[in-house]
């Protein structure tokens, strides 16, 4: 396959992808308009605002494969990392704090507190590993690495 074959289906897949999304989107506010339960409304909110989310970021590699190409220097690390580097802190305490949570909850039959809070540590290490491969990206630039 060709690099421009390569982009095409990439792109493709993406435009598809954002199809689901859209839908996920609709069928989530759907969802939410027959259920006063607000645990299940939370949820489907998430799930809601993850999906648009993705939009926005399928549409950067579509964008950064047809019409905008995505540069990062170490100079715009540069600028950023102490501050990076403060929040990667503030992500760790707060998978620390719900671990610590969860664990004090471990056998008192609190499940939904529980699930919230598993919730809520899944997604602080995602944004934890977002930060990580973002430092994986800024080592392998000169000089700044």
């Amino acid at each position: 396959m060709s690099t421009k074959e390569l982009q095409e289906h990439i792109v493709e897949n993406m435009k598809q992808w954002q199809k689901i999304e859209n839908a996920s989107v609709a069928q989530m506010s759907a969802i939410m308009e027959k259920t006063d339960n607000p645990l299940i409304s939370l949820v489907m909110e998430i799930i809601q605002r993850d999906s648009q989310m993705h939009h926005r970021v399928q549409q950067m590699i579509i964008d950064s494969l047809t019409s905008q190409t995505i540069t990062v220097s170490p100079d715009d690390f540069l600028e950023v990392w102490d501050k990076i580097e403060d929040h990667i802190a503030m992500e760790k305490e707060t998978v620390r704090l719900a671990e610590d949570s969860i664990e004090a909850l471990a056998g008192k039959k609190m499940m939904v507190q529980e699930y919230l809070l598993n919730f809520l540590k899944v997604d602080e290490e995602k944004h934890d590993t977002l930060l990580d491969s973002l430092a994986l990206i800024k080592k392998g630039m000169y000089p700044y690495g």
